[in-house]
């Protein structure tokens, strides 16, 4: 931790190493099954303690108002559970691009409540973060959570799971999807067969699919256009949409020339971005705040 006035997080994107869709409630709501893989595709947030009771955000996200901005959400929502007056200057360095199907805005919100935790000497346990967390989104928990994880239900059983954490590329072709597009969707697929854990660590490249990924296509084509470039790149790679889209990404062989990868990057259609990216095997979030063990 830096001072006790201020702290400054890594709030880490992930990847869905693979998405399937088993079923859906009575509810609507859909049971999927994934791992998912932390990465270092980074926002950063800085917290900094203020006298007061306010909750304020410094350079705000254009076209997001206050009342949807997961960050301040996320630090109300702590106010109000601990019945606290206490105040925050949220700076948030957005990185992750919005709309992308990497967790970013769940990200951010889990590594404000992390960070205000500890700022605040709040001393909650991460069971108790986690259930605030799923109010403000479904990742929200796995993020809080904090190491890569085979997740089920809703999104709400999260396991641990040991990964390799290798070199990814991932584009995101400038075109977000929303959410509730894919999921609404008639054509989506859900009826997948489950699989266990064991089952994928024994065989990963068995499970290599997104159940999100022909629909997403359909509404989206430049998620096709981002699949083509990187099987364009890396020749014998297998792309696959992360989430419900729009990024695209490929696990890099350990004898892949990233330098020649940078530079084809370089080279991508205008507003696409696109990164070579190592996998994570913990939050960054909590390598400042110690109160909280892993």
């Amino acid at each position: 931790m830096a001072n006790s006035d201020q702290l400054t997080l890594r709030s880490p994107a992930k990847l869905n190493l693979f998405l399937h869709i088993i079923g859906r409630r009575d509810d609507g709501y859909h049971l999927l099954q994934s791992v998912f893989q932390l990465i270092d595709w980074c926002d950063t947030i800085h917290l900094k303690r203020i006298s007061g009771n306010e909750v304020r955000r410094i350079n705000p996200i254009l076209g997001v108002p206050p009342e949807q901005d997961l960050v301040v959400r996320a630090a109300n929502l702590l106010k109000d559970f601990c019945k606290i007056e206490a105040g925050v200057e949220i700076d948030l360095q957005k990185e992750i691009p919005m709309g992308a199907g990497m967790g970013g805005g769940s990200s951010d919100a889990a590594t404000t409540l992390i960070g205000l935790n500890a700022l605040w000497d709040l001393n909650l346990s991460k069971e108790t973060l986690s259930t605030l967390g799923l109010q403000l989104g479904a990742d929200v928990p796995f993020f809080i959570f904090g190491q890569n994880a085979f997740v089920e239900g809703i999104g709400e059983k999260i396991q641990a799971i040991s990964l390799q954490s290798p070199d990814f590329l991932v584009i995101f072709p400038n075109k977000g999807i929303a959410t509730a597009s894919i999921f609404q969707d008639p054509e989506l697929t859900r009826d997948h067969a489950q699989i266990t854990i064991d089952g994928f660590l024994a065989s990963p490249l068995l499970y290599q699919s997104n159940d999100c990924q022909a629909v997403a296509m359909r509404i989206c084509p430049e998620v096709k256009q981002a699949l083509d470039w990187i099987i364009q790149a890396v020749p014998g790679s297998q792309p696959r949409m992360s989430g419900s889209g729009s990024s695209v990404f490929a696990v890099l062989d350990p004898k892949t020339d990233t330098a020649k990868l940078e530079n084809l990057l370089q080279n991508l259609p205008e507003g696409w971005v696109g990164r070579v990216v190592r996998g994570l095997n913990k939050n960054p979030a909590y390598n400042l705040v110690l109160q909280i063990d892993l």
